[in-house]
């Protein structure tokens, strides 16, 4: 049981990195040191998508983490 709950928490850690690492660049904090002064748009799309996914991603990983230190 515990090294199935690893195995989750793995693909789950890998998946959340690549949502994280195809999601755009140049946002976030890019602009306070000197990036491009884009106004403030939606996000639309795959963008969006990829969004949510890396919350609900992280919101699993934190929720198999818990589990992980509760099953001896």
């Amino acid at each position: 049981m515990k090294n199935l709950i690893v195995v989750i928490q793995i693909i789950i850690a890998a998946l959340l990195m690549a949502a994280i690492l195809i999601q755009a660049k140049g946002t976030g904090l890019g602009s306070a040191w000197g990036g491009t002064g884009e106004f403030y748009r939606s996000k639309r799309g795959v963008e969006k998508i990829l969004f949510i996914a890396s919350i609900v991603l992280a919101a699993c990983f934190i929720l198999i983490s818990i589990i992980n230190t509760l099953v001896v």
